[in-house]
Parts: structure tokens; C-alpha cells; sequence
């Protein structure tokens, strides 16, 4: 496991120009080092609290919850039919109040409050903690005390930076997937599948693969202060270390204009291609890459500029066309299934 290359001191232009541009992910040493909130945190975490809490209104939040013999892992039951947590719904200054006195107990469950809009929820924080890396992002915000979440991908870039209490990341690049084991696309933790593989103390002889997945893995420990560049579709695993913990991610880019998740075109893709013979899977393969991955071809060179339409590039009217024709062709493949199984 190598260690994830660290920058200081970066620039908007270095950022945007060559960091993100590289597809490698980095750690932005001491990014957020002059925030009022990890001011509060080098006093101590009620500083924090309080001082995060003062910024927040009522808007109900969810927390997961997991009990202490879970070991801060937000993961699947051990026969693999349910989820290890609970969801529980409550104001953020109640949850926060909650963790602070959960530090109290030698063992205690595992809170997570995951992915919360700070602008919904804490609408002060974003003005007087700005990204100057990514000042139109909304920002969203973590708080929980030591957990554990199992390495997953998000489809957008993200920049997480830490505010309270040290983090662990464990990065794979996207090309590791098939030695990560991903567990079930439709039933999963948080959204999007993830490893099977427990990081902490990996089963080499259920998950034999997972060794070829360590040998271009990548690992840092964050410090409050600092930040973390993941690029889009890279796995990364997070372990909180300390007693009460909080960071700040931004999510940007990974998706074009027409806002069309690849992600749901994959499992679009996967329901509609992936059992058919081995043939045809083939022959929509070469379609694929010349439609969709091939940079090589003249896709359009011998049409008219009027009907250079999806194999270039569209205009906001054809989208908005063949994304109500899609819809539109989903609904009536599902009014067809419906009816098949009634006869």
C-alpha cells in the first residue's frame, strides 16, 4: 500500500488545471488549516459542537446508528440479508449533543449523520468556512464518532476536507473493481455497491484477489485541517479514529450538462444487456465503444451538420427529447412486465 501523494499550499489554477486534470488523487496538507471550525477543534470537541451548533436550525437530519459489537463498521448482517444499523431521524444539534455524551461510555453504539446539505441544515457554516477551491460546490457535512465505511465509489469528484478528528483513507483506482469483490448493485449501504472486503482484517482465503487490490492501493491519515482529492469512480474506504469526528465534501463534475447519471445508464445497461448470449454482448461492445468510448472515430464527418445529433454533440432540445422518449420507453417496459406477470 503506498501513500497518497501531498501537496500545500495549492492554488485555484493548480487545482483545477493540474490536480484534477491528473485523475490521481492527492492530499491538500493544512487546505482548511484557518477555518473558524478547526480553530474550535484544536480546543477541543465541545468547542466544536457548540460552535456548530449555534449555525443550526431544526431541519430533521438521518443518523445511522450501529451497535458497539458492530465495531463502527456500517456494513451488511453476517448472513448478508440486512444492514447492520438502524436509521433514526433528528435535529443535528440533538445528534451532536447525543455523541458528545456517547463519549462518556467505554462501549458505546456507532453514530454516523452522513451527507447532510449544509445549506439546509447549518446555512452560517458555508459563508464563514468558504472552499476557495470550489466556491459555487455546496458543501455537505459528516459528523459521527468512530466508524468505519466500507470502500465505494461516488460518480463525482469530491474534495473532503477534515474538521474535527483524524480520518483514514484507503484508495483503489477504478480499475481495481473486480479484486474488491463489490457486493449487490439494488441493495446496498449508501446508494452505490461496495467491497465485500473488510479492510481491517481481510478473509484472503474468502477474498483471494483482494492481495492484487493492495498492491495499488493507496492510504493517508488526515489531520483536521486537511483536505483530500478523490477522484471520480476511485474506491475509497474510510476509517474515523478518534471519539467525535466531522468533515466537509464537495462534490463536482462526473456527469455532463444533461445531468444523465452514468451510473444509471450502467444499470440501465446491466438490465438490458448483460444476459444476453455471449454474441451479441459482443457485437453491443463494439457499439459501445465506437458510440460512446471511441475518441479515434470520425463519428460524424459524413452527415449533415443539421444530424450530427447524439453521435456529437446535442443540443438542449434533443435532449430534452430522447430523455422523455427514454422515460417514456421505461414506463412502457414496465407496464409490459407488469403484465406478463399477471398472465
Amino acid at each position: 500500500m503506498q501513500e497518497i501523494q501531498s501537496r500545500t499550499d495549492v492554488t485555484v489554477e493548480q487545482f483545477h488545471n493540474y490536480i484534477v486534470k491528473e485523475g490521481q488523487p492527492v492530499v491538500l496538507k493544512g487546505l482548511t488549516k484557518d477555518w473558524p471550525s478547526v480553530g474550535r477543534r484544536s480546543r477541543s470537541s465541545e468547542a466544536l459542537s457548540e460552535y456548530v451548533i449555534r449555525m443550526c436550525n431544526d431541519h430533521p437530519v438521518t443518523v445511522l446508528v450501529a451497535s458497539g459489537s458492530e465495531g463502527g463498521r456500517f456494513f451488511y448482517t453476517e448472513d448478508l440479508q440486512g444492514l447492520n444499523f438502524k436509521r433514526a431521524s433528528a435535529t443535528l444539534p440533538a445528534a451532536i449533543k447525543r455523541l458528545l455524551e456517547l463519549n462518556e461510555l467505554s462501549e458505546r453504539p456507532s453514530l454516523s449523520i452522513q451527507a447532510i446539505s449544509v445549506r439546509d441544515v447549518c446555512p452560517d457554516f458555508e459563508e464563514n468556512n468558504p472552499q476557495f477551491l470550489l466556491a459555487d460546490v455546496a458543501p455537505t457535512l459528516w459528523v459521527g464518532n468512530q466508524g468505519i465505511v466500507a470502500p465505494h465509489f461516488d460518480i463525482h469528484n469530491n474534495l473532503a476536507c477534515v474538521v474535527g478528528g483524524r480520518r483514514r483513507f484507503s484508495l483503489f483506482p477504478p480499475s481495481q473493481i473486480n479484486n474488491l469483490y463489490p457486493g449487490p448493485a439494488l441493495f446496498t449501504p449508501a446508494g452505490v455497491p461496495v467491497s465485500m472486503v473488510d479492510l481491517a482484517d481481510p478473509d484472503f482465503t474468502r477474498f483471494p484477489r483482494f492481495r492484487d487490490a493492495l498492491q495499488h492501493s493507496q492510504e493517508a491519515v488526515l489531520e483536521p485541517g486537511d483536505a483530500i482529492y478523490i477522484p471520480s469512480l476511485w474506491w475509497h474506504g474510510v476509517r474515523s479514529l478518534d471519539p467525535f469526528n466531522m468533515l466537509v465534501n464537495y462534490w463536482w463534475g462526473g456527469m455532463s450538462g444533461n445531468r444523465v447519471s452514468p451510473y444509471e445508464s450502467l444499470l440501465h445497461s446491466m438490465m438490458s444487456i448483460k444476459n444476453l448470449d455471449v454474441e451479441i454482448r459482443q457485437a453491443w461492445k463494439t457499439f459501445f465503444d465506437y458510440y460512446v468510448f471511441g475518441s479515434d472515430f470520425d463519428l460524424d464527418g459524413h452527415l449533415p451538420a443539421n444530424l450530427q445529433d447524439l453521435v456529437s454533440t446535442m443540443s438542449f432540445d434533443q435532449t430534452t427529447r430522447l430523455q422523455r422518449m427514454l422515460s417514456n420507453r421505461l414506463i412502457n417496459a414496465e407496464n409490459g412486465m407488469q403484465k406478463n406477470s399477471v398472465i
